[in-house]
């Protein structure tokens, strides 16, 4: 009897009329391009944790993996549009100007900006608003954990308006289609079915290991380790009263710690199928509905194709030197014809 093909961890996101696919040793996009074709990227992927072995500590993995999760997400939504080719334009005399004084591509420049934009904003929508309300709430309720509590509610209430309204947006609905095809394309290949559109169709837009489903876990995470804090703080000082910047920093420091633990957490509900683990997914998988949406066969067909790339690597149609121009010819076909992926998200 033949051994059974060991299977590995895949991870991926949408991206500009595309998705994006992590395998343990390699990134692969595919976007499909406005004549129909569809055009793939792959790149070499290492893993830090394999260059120091202190990265792969459980917590501080959840740091790094977040860390990870910010700069790859930009550059894969960066990269796909490229490929898109419908934004190729000659670099103004200021992005010249900027990229020569200092020295480094425009691209470079502008991702460093985009990332840093992103930032702030999750900042001042989830740490500097909710402190906010926190100290002025403090100053009517002198229960910490109270307090505590109803800063963590209005970090989701932020969380849930905010993607509420983006899905809005016509073409962030069709990223939410790439989304969905993604967490489709994941499924079958977990169940180790060949990857194909009718295969990958009959599975669920909502997944376990989905980032979605992290966000929300950070939030429910940082009310417990708040509460905890605060107690702590408490006892120890006898603080009875925190400030917005007592609060803001507090939040800041225990970020990491948030993260850390938030990925542990996710990482141990999504390999079990008990009772109270699929009670404690359920909030997250909900949460999915407004980040998903069911995509149609060519959107599958991009998501497999990304998938296929990225296990197997490019097809002889699409050379390595040129994955960011050249159109793979018939992917679904090729996706098809691909032996059954060695996978899971």
């Amino acid at each position: 009897m033949p051994k059974k093909e060991k299977r590995v961890d895949i991870g991926g996101q949408a991206v500009m009329e595309g998705v994006m696919m992590k395998a343990p040793d390699a990134i692969a996009i595919a976007v499909r391009r406005p004549d129909g074709e569809i055009v793939l990227k792959r790149d070499a992927y290492v893993n830090p944790a394999s260059r120091h072995k202190w990265m792969g500590w459980p917590i501080v993995r959840g740091v790094v993996n977040m860390v990870n999760m910010l700069v790859m997400g930009m550059s894969s939504l960066d990269a796909s549009t490229k490929m898109l080719g419908v934004l190729e334009e000659e670099p103004s005399r200021f992005e010249k100007w900027l990229s020569a004084k200092l020295g480094k591509s425009i691209d470079k420049v502008v991702m460093g900006v985009a990332i840093v934009l992103a930032v702030a904003l999750s900042v001042l929508l989830f740490i500097m608003i909710p402190s906010f309300v926190g100290s002025l709430l403090n100053r009517a309720v002198s229960s910490l954990l109270v307090v505590n509590l109803v800063s963590g509610l209005v970090r989701i209430a932020i969380l849930i308006l905010y993607i509420g309204l983006t899905g809005l947006l016509p073409d962030i609905r069709r990223t939410y289609q790439y989304h969905g095809a993604e967490h489709k394309t994941v499924y079958c290949h977990e169940a180790g079915l060949p990857l194909t559109p009718e295969n990958a169709r009959r599975f669920s837009c909502l997944h376990p290991r989905c980032g979605t489903s992290f966000l929300l876990l950070v939030m429910i995470i940082s009310i417990l380790l708040g509460a905890i804090s605060d107690q702590l703080l408490h006892l120890i000082f006898g603080v009875e009263q925190l400030s917005f910047l007592a609060r803001f920093a507090r939040s800041i420091l225990l970020l990491p710690v948030v993260a850390g633990v938030s990925y542990e957490v996710l990482k141990g509900l999504a390999h079990s199928d008990a009772p109270l683990v699929r009670a404690l997914r359920w909030p997250g998988l909900m949460l999915q509905h407004l980040t998903t949406r069911e995509p149609d066969d060519r959107q599958l067909e991009v998501a497999i194709a990304s998938m296929n790339a990225a296990l197997h690597g490019l097809p002889a149609e699409n050379p390595a030197a040129e994955a960011a121009a050249q159109p793979a010819e018939k992917p679904a076909a090729e996706a098809a014809a691909q032996p059954e992926g060695a996978g899971a998200r």
